[in-house]
């Protein structure tokens, strides 16, 4: 067929549109306990601690897959990666609306999460191709703020379906929303334009082998360079914090605390997310325009300490002062996203895509620490009282519980002052005496 072409727009928004709408799906499962929480519990008869155990069980399989879910999409390809993801989320998301008992439920969410995993690395892979490159950054931030956007779905919107027609029923109808993304995936996406007869965006590639050895000395060499690490515990203070209070104990918290519904817990909680994508986006820009990525993660880092510790700990805020406060924690907690590119200019080019899935797992890390330890401390805490089934903490314990999102936000600040700023410039290799992060 005539390649002279590049594919039209239609068909290429087509082709990222899909990939974005399973990315949507999994930010959705990613936060959707937070509204569920009383149901949950009281349907497995568990409390905080299994209750923080059951949501980490995703992160538990996303963290997994971060590093070799890149080497997979050029082995296998997008397509099929993402095709097989959207069927096993199907599957998980089927076995935890059907689990009778915490087991299941929490092998439905471990497959969710491993599943979800790989669709912004697969999305990343298919933009380069369908799109021309200038593009490329746009289209990250796009396929975030969908991600975003199915966080958002998971709130107020889920709420009031749960309230209306139960947990499981909304679930099982999920379930069937993922095999029809996955059937779309595979019937319309290609890995290529030039697999629909038309010509790609990006340069021949030679082919890819997976190879563990090759992953286990990538591994090995990006963690040679001190920004790695360093970076990767920024994430996970950053991270961790904002998914582990929208994604779970944020909304039982406001209702305790400030005696709200849960609609309007869930509303606030949303507003901390749609900041966090905002931040991303406004201090990226800043940073590419100021050539500078230290200061602005270090100065997202102590906001974002500064911020918390009035949310979590100081009695009644003003509900005005407390969503400004909220609001303010989302922006500078987005400086995260800035890491990507941090860490990736930390390192020769060449592990690129491996120290990205480094860094992502950092962030993941924090979730995963995170969310069943303060359900933990909320246990250890906990003075007898139950209402309908359910255990109910008082705002002491919770006050117990957010010591660690103090700790881990106090980690990042720390973390990021000891890196070395790049000024946005692509780094060498180590030297013989194994140091990174100099300039070119």
């Amino acid at each position: 067929m005539n390649q002279k072409n590049h594919p039209p727009a239609a068909l290429a928004w087509l082709v990222w549109g899909l990939g974005a709408a399973f990315f949507f799906t999994g930010f959705y499962h990613r936060v959707a306990p937070a509204v569920m929480t009383d149901s949950l519990m009281a349907d497995f008869h568990i409390g905080a601690a299994g209750l923080g155990n059951f949501t980490a069980f995703y992160f538990y399989s996303y963290f997994l897959m971060q590093v070799p879910t890149g080497i997979i999409a050029d082995y296998w390809g997008p397509r099929k990666l993402l095709a097989a993801g959207a069927l096993v989320a199907a599957g998980g998301t089927l076995l935890f609306a059907s689990a009778t008992s915490i087991v299941p439920a929490n092998m439905g969410r471990l497959l969710i999460g491993g599943a979800v995993g790989v669709a912004y690395v697969a999305i990343l892979r298919l933009s380069t191709r369908w799109f021309e490159p200038r593009f490329y950054a746009t289209l990250g931030g796009l396929t975030l703020f969908c991600g975003v956007g199915g966080a958002v779905s998971a709130g107020v919107p889920l709420h009031f379906l749960v309230a209306r027609f139960g947990w499981r029923p909304v679930m099982f109808v999920a379930a069937a929303v993922l095999l029809l993304i996955g059937a779309a995936i595979w019937l319309i996406i290609r890995d290529d334009p030039a697999d629909r007869g038309y010509r790609s965006f990006a340069p021949p590639e030679p082919e890819a082998f997976f190879s563990l050895a090759t992953l286990r000395n990538d591994l090995v060499m990006v963690f040679r360079y001190r920004n790695t690490w360093l970076l990767s515990l920024v994430g996970c203070g950053l991270t961790g914090s904002v998914l582990t209070f929208a994604g779970l104990w944020g909304v039982p918290f406001f209702t305790t605390h400030y005696g709200m519904p849960t609609a309007a817990s869930s509303a606030i909680t949303s507003t901390l997310l749609i900041c966090f994508a905002a931040g991303a986006t406004l201090l990226c820009i800043l940073s590419d325009r100021i050539g500078l990525r230290k200061p602005v993660m270090f100065a997202g880092s102590v906001v974002a300490l500064l911020c918390w510790i009035p949310i979590l700990f100081f009695p009644r805020l003003p509900i005005w002062l407390l969503v400004s406060m909220v609001i303010l924690v989302g922006l500078a907690c987005g400086s995260v996203t800035l890491g990507f590119a941090f860490v990736k200019e930390s390192v020769p080019s060449r592990f690129a895509g491996t120290v990205s899935g480094v860094y992502n797992m950092g962030a993941i890390f924090g979730v995963m620490i995170l969310q069943p330890a303060i359900g933990w401390v909320l246990d250890l805490s906990w003075r007898g009282t139950i209402a309908g089934g359910v255990r109910i903490y008082d705002l002491a314990a919770y006050r117990s519980g957010f010591v660690l999102i103090i700790a881990f936000s106090i980690l990042s600040a720390l973390a990021i002052g000891f890196t070395t700023e790049t000024h946005c410039r692509q780094q060498g290799a180590p030297d013989r005496n194994g140091a990174a992060n100099k300039s070119p």
